[in-house]
């Protein structure tokens, strides 16, 4: 079966093994996906565990948070602008890329790992901006990354 490049993420790197069906509405073809925050969960964490991140990744964590670019300027403190900058493709301050990473885990997973996670963003693995995120729906409806990464085209 092919994947699914699932761009409703907002996210240009993400595709979708399975968990996923073509449906006819009304209003013509669509797509279902099988518990879409379970998704958008997996694909939070699976953001959180990579080395660097960019722009579109941390709008990503930071609409996953329910926060303004407002909000997460002020708890950065910096301004909203400086934010939208950020997301729009300016390198994230590895700083800010970790605060952002370490609030997202706690919110889904409770208790923070720091070391963990400062650990995880002190690793330089070629240009990750570009892996390509596949995820799966396993038989108990949990949604994991696939393994093996693979570079997305440029």
């Amino acid at each position: 079966m092919a994947h699914y490049h699932y761009t409703a993420s907002g996210l240009a790197n993400v595709w979708l093994a399975n968990g996923y069906r073509f449906v006819e509405t009304p209003y013509g073809d669509a797509v279902e996906i099988d518990r879409v925050e379970a998704l958008h969960r997996a694909i939070g964490l699976a953001i959180c565990r990579k080395p660097v991140t960019n722009g579109r990744e941390l709008r990503y964590l930071r609409t996953e948070l329910d926060l303004s670019q407002g909000e997460l300027g002020k708890l950065f403190g910096k301004t909203d602008q400086t934010i939208a900058i950020w997301e729009k493709g300016r390198d994230v301050p590895r700083w800010a890329d970790t605060l952002v990473r370490a609030l997202y885990r706690e919110r889904v997973e409770g208790r923070v790992k720091l070391a963990e996670i400062f650990s995880t963003s002190e690793k330089v693995i070629g240009n990750s901006r570009s892996t390509r995120l596949t995820f799966h729906k396993s038989a108990n409806g949990a949604w994991t990354p696939v393994t093996s990464p693979v570079r997305a085209a440029a």
